[in-house]
């Protein structure tokens, strides 16, 4: 474990913030590529004053927009029948993509903030976006917020842990929770306003 956190540490810090924007932005598009693995180390980075923590998370922020109207005008582009039938080629499965469709469809314009805080959605959330012509400024804007909050918190935790590498694996699985839990508060939310909302149109 060692050697493997030393190596994402050497890896991230040679990279620097051009790697991290890019490493984000291919997150946010269809490939496998884990942000813990990227932010947390630059992190800890930041922590021992390698890094800079702002600069941290507006490369992160705006690599992981640049990924998201990646697949957002990929969607627009080609359309869901050649996402359905050729979408696994590009590592979106079909289960995976209909289960974001119905993440999409229930929760609305919203989802692309709330989605990019949910692993397994995160980086397909676009896809449905596209494919409802979303507006861009709406898309953009909840993207930016989503990646930014994903991006705050992944790169303060490599910062308050440190150099503790025992209590960085031990507290990673209570970290997402807590990120779930800010997103299911989210949806209830929304959810309540819009109900107060068609209430008060009724």
């Amino acid at each position: 474990m060692h050697v493997f956190i030393d190596w994402l540490l050497a890896t991230v810090s040679g990279w620097s913030y051009a790697g991290i924007f890019i490493l984000m932005a291919l997150e946010s598009t269809v490939l496998p590529v884990p942000s813990e693995l990227v932010l947390i180390p630059a992190g800890y980075l930041a922590y021992q004053g390698q890094m800079n923590l702002i600069l941290i998370v507006l490369a992160s922020t705006f690599g992981s927009l640049l990924g998201a109207f990646i697949n957002y005008g990929f969607a627009l582009w080609v359309g869901r029948p050649f996402l359905e039938r050729y979408g696994r080629y590009f590592f979106v499965r079909p289960a995976l993509l209909n289960k974001t469709d119905v993440f999409f469809a229930r929760h609305g314009a919203i989802s692309t903030f709330t989605g990019r805080l949910i692993p397994g959605i995160r980086h397909l959330i676009s896809l449905p976006a596209g494919l409802c012509r979303m507006p861009v400024v709406t898309f953009a804007s909840y993207t930016i917020l989503g990646a930014a909050l994903w991006s705050l918190v992944l790169t303060l935790l490599g910062y308050v842990i440190g150099d503790n590498a025992a209590l960085l694996e031990a507290n990673l699985p209570l970290v997402m929770t807590a990120v779930l839990i800010f997103v299911a508060l989210t949806l209830l939310g929304y959810v309540l306003w819009q109900r107060r909302a068609s209430d008060s149109s009724a």
